[in-house]
C-alpha cells in the first residue's frame, strides 16, 4: 500500500477500482470505428476522504477493499489529523460496518441511508476522477494507471476540490 502526501481534515470516504471506459467521441459518419480497450483482472482500490468545505483530502491506494484496509485508512487519517474531530460520511458497505472495524476516538462515522450515494460529496470526486483520468484512455499497465492517479490527486488544488465536492446541504 502507498499513501499519498497527507493533508489535514476530511469527510467522505469510499474505496473504488476502475477499468478503461469509453466515453463519447466524434467519428466520421459511415466509418466503423475501432476502439482499443485494455482487459484483464488486475485492480487496486483507492480510499479517499475529502473535506468539501476547505478542499483538503487524504487518499490511500490499497490492494483490497476490506475491513483490514479500511482500518489502516482510518488509523492513518486519525494520526494525520491528530487532535481534530473528524466526521466521516460513509455508505453501508460491508467493510464500513464490519464488527472488526476499529474506529479511532477522533472519528465519528455518519452512515448514509441505503441507495443514496449522491448524498456523499466524495462521489462527485469519483465522477470527476473518472471523467479526467479513466474515460477514453488506455493505460499499458495497472502500475501506470496507479501512478497517473497518484500524480493527478497530488496536483489537485484545494479550490478545485471545493468546487467539485461542494454540497450546500452540509453547511447550511
Amino acid at each position: 500500500m502507498a499513501f499519498l502526501p497527507l493533508l489535514s481534515i476530511c469527510l467522505p470516504c469510499n474505496g473504488n477500482w476502475y477499468h478503461s471506459k469509453l466515453g463519447h467521441g466524434w467519428f466520421k459518419k459511415g466509418i466503423r470505428t475501432q476502439v482499443k480497450v485494455k482487459t484483464g483482472r488486475e485492480n487496486f482500490y483507492l480510499y479517499s476522504a475529502i473535506n468539501p468545505k476547505n478542499g483538503k483530502e487524504i487518499s490511500l491506494f490499497a490492494p483490497y477493499v476490506n475491513t483490514d484496509c479500511m482500518n489502516i485508512f482510518l488509523e492513518q487519517m486519525s494520526k494525520n489529523l491528530e487532535s481534530r474531530e473528524i466526521f466521516l460520511i460513509m455508505d453501508c458497505a460491508s467493510w464500513h460496518r464490519s464488527k472488526g472495524l476499529k474506529i479511532p476516538e477522533s472519528i465519528t462515522i455518519i452512515y448514509l441511508p441505503p441507495y443514496s450515494p449522491e448524498l456523499n460529496p466524495v462521489e462527485r470526486f469519483w465522477q470527476y476522477l473518472k471523467d479526467n483520468i479513466i474515460k477514453n484512455k488506455i493505460y499499458d499497465s495497472i502500475q501506470l494507471l496507479e501512478k497517473t492517479l497518484c500524480v493527478f490527486i497530488v496536483c489537485l488544488t484545494q479550490d478545485l476540490l471545493k468546487q467539485v465536492c461542494n454540497v450546500s446541504y452540509l453547511f447550511s
